[in-house]
């Protein structure tokens, strides 16, 4: 996906640090906020997989650092829950003017409460999302343990959270005890989803419950099991993005009764992209405005989270041999019903190629079955045979070709 690096200000003037997420040489169909959990940041590995999943279905995703986190200014001690919808508000009127204003909202953890609260502010908002989000924002106060009785004490005390000492004040509990979720959640006029899993031990699943038991129809559930609260599996984040794109997808397109339009997706760039991030072999693929992922078998260093290339090179062999036969069938006028095409590849020594200095050469053997249905006689069968040799396609994959590579500066 393409990433921006930008920086807007929050109400108090401090600039507060963000990445927008944008589909690969497309124009977004819609733009969303991602709000991430407490003392987190944008970069949590979690809330970047969700928003390159969306980005991927044409979904651009801001996701910023709350004031005091991250690389945002400003001092986190002296934030309060109620600051951070704030910081929400200010990132939707950021992408209102610069971009076009958000109409999804996604919050993690008691980065779900917070979307919860800013919905009623932004009134471009037609779409929620919480992902293991607490029922009631005072919930934090019991995670601190220990530490929220110093706070009350003392006023003030440090805590250390994922090896990173915090220092919370007397003001945040306070504003997190005012909050009223039961009637945000009744005001709500967005569609909600709300994503829980099951063996969430640091917020458990009765607070999805809570969630969606005081919420309005439109509402969804869907179960995160087996991921943690995190979303450390990067399976699980990848699941919940593309679970995201597909419910929000119902909710951010206009209300229209007529037919589909056949007007493709405005493209940028009608190029096919292929992009490769750090890591395992996990690759995005943009075509003519359609998302696709590429990656290799467990066996190869992968994680096996989509098709390799070169089952992607037998897919497009398979269906330009079908649509070839198609095309020819509806030409003749013959009864061809339905083409099934099942393809294989293997590397196999060129004993047959006489002139090859190496006699060790090998050749890629693609071997392809067809099945065709329909009353076809034996003469029609064994033409449409002869028909899938010119598939154009197959005659790439037979023909001599040039690759020409040339370096883009980032």
């Amino acid at each position: 996906m393409k990433t921006e690096k930008i920086t807007f200000p929050n109400g108090r003037g401090e600039m507060l640090a963000a990445r927008l997420e944008l589909p690969e040489d497309e124009r977004p169909l819609a733009y969303a906020l991602f709000a991430h959990c407490f003392t987190c940041s944008k970069n949590l590995t979690a809330a970047v997989h969700i928003s390159r999943a969306l980005s991927s279905r044409r979904i651009a995703v801001l996701r910023f650092d709350f004031t005091g986190l991250g690389e945002s200014e400003g001092e986190f001690a002296a934030t309060t829950f109620s600051s951070e919808v704030s910081d929400l508000v200010a990132a939707a009127r950021f992408l209102e003017q610069e971009y076009q204003a958000p109409q999804l909202l996604i919050g993690h953890s008691l980065g779900g409460a917070a979307v919860l609260a800013a919905a009623a502010k932004i009134p471009s908002t037609l779409a929620v999302v919480t992902i293991a989000a607490p029922f009631h924002p005072a919930q934090l106060r019991g995670l601190l343990g220990e530490t929220s009785a110093r706070v009350e004490q003392d006023g003030q005390a440090t805590v250390q959270i994922g090896g990173r000492a915090f220092t919370i004040r007397k003001s945040l509990l306070d504003d997190l005890a005012a909050q009223q979720p039961a009637g945000t959640l009744a005001r709500l006029t967005a569609a909600l989803l709300v994503m829980h899993s099951p063996r969430d031990r640091m917020v458990g699943i009765d607070n999805a419950a809570g969630i969606y038991q005081a919420a309005h129809h439109p509402k969804s559930f869907i179960s995160l099991d087996p991921a943690d609260h995190l979303l450390s599996d990067s399976r699980d984040s990848h699941y919940a993005g593309e679970m995201i794109a597909a419910w929000a997808g119902r909710y951010l397109a206009p209300p229209d009764t007529s037919p589909p339009s056949p007007v493709p997706p405005e493209v940028i760039d009608n190029r096919v992209t292929a992009r490769t991030g750090a890591g395992a072999f996990r690759t995005e693929i943009f075509a003519n405005g359609f998302p696709l992922v590429a990656d290799e078998p467990v066996e190869y260093g992968g994680n096996n989270e989509g098709p390799s290339p070169y089952e992607y090179l037998l897919a497009a062999l398979g269906a330009c041999t079908g649509m070839t036969l198609r095309m020819y069938a509806q030409r003749k006028g013959w009864p061809l019903a339905e083409t099934v095409v099942r393809l294989s590849h293997r590397k196999v020594h060129a004993e047959d190629c006489r002139d090859c200095d190496d006699k060790e050469s090998r050749i890629d053997l693609f071997v392809r079955e067809l099945e065709l249905f329909g009353e076809l006689d034996e003469a029609q069968r064994r033409r449409l045979l002869e028909i899938a040799g010119q598939c154009p396609v197959h005659r790439t994959l037979e023909g001599e070709a040039r690759i020409e590579t040339t370096l883009r500066q980032p």
